[in-house]
């Protein structure tokens, strides 16, 4: 814990957007650190000393038998605490009021209206938008509690016990689609709980070196370099901590965009002096995958693929003590839960879950608790340039889970020169730098077609494109049809073996950005 910045304590219940809170929070400059609920203790929270406590949101039932519950100790602290969803739902079942399953469930967009004065809806309109997700509901308040908020199927949708300073909402304040949610959690942190915003990307930067150097010592890092974003920003960052102790390894897998591992080498070395290593293992990649199919079963090879690269590379390099990773929060949400607290797993990722035994090497993940957007944040405060810090994700499997079904090299060329003239044209409309993260999707489907009279039956692809500020939730991008229809005639002209181009409109949530 930074001993340096006031800091806010989220308790996690679970939520797949728990760590929303804390970024939220952050933009705000206000440290916090996230703990599972069964971490936490009178012991720990008399360690931690917070200046204000978040209960997050949870897939629970507060009328389960054994569902995860909030010390009592939270409420005795004296400090302001605000409950999200669950988090209203346990205040009200800890402190003595009463919650029930509801007839009339809420998931999505919903209206808010304001019916009583309070310091957290501080500046909003009378009414709101913001994001449901529940199916359980309060009905009764524990005493000393009021309604300051409701909603069509949810009459408690915000409650207050203003003299305690204890807050819950019924919705999430902390996603995009909140759009007053921002300035809900800086009310609350701000302003009740009294937070001045000291802590920036600079004093993270400043406190990741440190953290490097500690866990490091004198011992060789190697890193492993996709010229993504977050490998890229972790290989500069750890060059900063620890200097010609670190050597990167960039792995040709043959599932890279077209071109892309001689541009990122390049890139790289045109930038940096830090050594890199490129290892064409395409072939191994290929070949492992051949006849599979199933998605995780295609991530968990890649995964051992790469550690027997990085293997071989460190023996190579006589040795490396530790093995460093561009992990971001996003990817580990999605496969384990964080610090070892209750979220649902949705899938595996390659970079997630830890080394084999057999592996003399330790993890360096010095951007485990970011986001994307935090991450390019300190990839500007380290001096990155944009051809670095503004790329488009890059999954590790990389193509490999863009192709639904069995990988083989005719479907990665077909995928490469299809997604190459997509971002192409994406970048002659001017609209790169608007899109968080655009790619192709060779499906397992063919489908019938006329070209120059005669019949083809050939592949479909689908064309993806989303907007997000942290890659927990996205929208479709709302593309100029002719904008598509442009693309859509390139790609069946130029790409033999599709002849029909669909375009992806599903958000995250329900779907993930990715396919698999």
């Amino acid at each position: 814990m930074s001993i340096h910045h006031e800091h806010v304590l989220i308790i996690d219940f679970g939520s797949q957007v728990t760590q929303l809170i804390a970024r939220r929070l952050r933009e705000s400059g206000v440290y916090c650190e996230i703990h599972p609920y069964n971490r936490v203790d009178a012991a720990f929270l008399a360690d931690f000393a917070p200046r204000a406590i978040i209960l997050s949101g949870g897939p629970s039932s507060v009328h389960w038998q054994q569902s995860p519950r909030a010390p009592q100790e939270v409420f005795a602290l004296g400090v302001p605490v605000l409950g999200i969803c669950y988090g209203e739902q346990l205040i009200c079942a800890q402190l003595g009021g009463k919650v029930a399953a509801s007839d009339s469930r809420e998931f999505g967009r919903a209206q808010i209206e304001i019916v009583r004065q309070s310091p957290l809806f501080a500046g909003l309109e009378r009414e709101e938008t913001v994001w449901m997700s529940h199916g359980d509901r309060v009905e009764a308040l524990p005493e000393g509690f009021d309604v300051i908020a409701r909603s069509a199927n949810a009459p408690f949708a915000a409650i207050a016990d203003e003299s305690r300073r204890i807050y819950g909402v019924q919705f999430h304040p902390e996603v995009a689609h909140t759009p007053c949610g921002a300035r809900i959690l800086r009310n609350f942190t701000h302003e009740i709980a009294g937070c001045t915003g000291d802590w920036t990307m600079a004093a993270f930067k400043d406190e990741a070196i440190a953290k490097i150097r500690a866990q490091v010592g004198q011992g060789r890092v190697l890193c492993g370099l996709s010229g993504g974003v977050d490998s890229s920003v972790a290989a500069v960052l750890l060059h900063e901590a620890i200097g010609d102790r670190l050597s990167c390894v960039l792995v040709d897998t043959g599932l890279m965009r077209a071109g892309e591992a001689d541009q990122v080498v390049a890139m790289f070395r045109e930038h940096y002096n830090i050594p890199l290593v490129r290892v064409d293992a395409g072939d191994a990649f290929l070949g492992q995958l051949k006849g599979v199919a199933e998605p995780e079963a295609k991530r968990k090879i890649i995964g051992g693929l790469f550690i027997d690269v990085f293997e071989r590379e460190a023996r190579a390099l006589g040795g490396a003590d530790f093995l460093a990773q561009g992990t971001l929060y996003p990817d580990v949400i999605e496969s384990v839960s964080f610090d070892g607290g209750p979220s649902v797993t949705i899938k595996s990722h390659h970079n997630v879950g830890g080394l084999p035994e057999r592996m003399n090497m330790r993890l360096v993940e010095p951007l485990r608790e970011l986001f994307k957007d935090e991450v390019r944040a300190l990839g500007r405060e380290l001096g990155l340039p944009q051809s670095f810090v503004g790329r488009h994700p890059f999954p590790g499997p990389g193509l490999a889970i863009r192709i639904p079904g069995e990988v083989t090299p005719e479907r990665v060329a077909i995928l490469q020169k299809a997604d190459a003239i997509y971002l192409d044209e994406i970048r002659k409309a001017g609209l790169y730098d608007d899109i968080w993260q655009a790619f192709a999707v060779l499906l397992p489907v063919q489908s019938v077609g006329v070209m120059g009279d005669e019949r083809t039956y050939e592949h479909v692809l689908a064309l993806r494109a989303v907007t997000s500020t942290d890659g927990m939730t996205a929208d479709y991008f709302p593309f100029d049809h002719d904008v598509l229809g442009r693309i859509s005639t390139r790609i069946i002209n130029e790409v033999r073996g599709i002849n029909r181009v669909v375009y992806d409109v599903t958000s995250k949530p329900p779907g993930t950005i990715e396919w698999e």
